[in-house]
């Protein structure tokens, strides 16, 4: 009895409605948070851009900016609704570590660029699973697998 109520034995496990809740929950997290600044808010956030000169690997300011507002903007949409997740996730894994790399130094807690260090893992962690996951039956791709 005390076995099945610690491992929730009434409720089956559903790996797929566990990656739809990854999906719709922190994907779309990171969608509204700097997705929409990047996209909506695109020549705002070019003009801080070049005030503050974030070309952090050397392909230009607008390249990056292009990136990230790619990544950010246009992958999650396509995470959040199950379209080429892997590759999605892909793009905004590499945003995402770009940026913890050099533009927040590794920082975890604390200074120098703010104590956002544990959210950017987190991020991290989820296009890692994502990637390696997929979407799961209930997206797209999960769609366009079973056919």
């Amino acid at each position: 009895m005390f076995r099945n109520v610690l491992l929730l034995k009434s409720i089956p496990a559903n790996f797929d409605l566990g990656l739809l809740a990854l999906r719709l929950i922190a994907v779309t997290s990171l969608l509204m948070k700097h997705g929409l600044e990047k996209t909506v808010g695109f020549s705002q956030m070019y003009g801080m851009a070049l005030k503050f000169h974030m070309d952090p690997i050397g392909i230009g300011v607008m390249p990056t900016l292009l990136y990230a507002a790619f990544a950010d903007g246009i992958c999650t949409v396509l995470m959040v609704l199950g379209v080429a997740t892997r590759w999605a996730a892909l793009f905004s894994f590499i945003n995402i570590a770009v940026a913890w790399a050099f533009v927040h130094h590794f920082a975890f807690f604390g200074q120098p660029q703010g104590d956002h260090g544990e959210l950017i893992v987190l991020y991290l962690a989820i296009m890692v699973t994502l990637f390696l996951a997929g979407a799961g039956k209930y997206s797209i791709d999960g769609s366009l697998l079973s056919k």
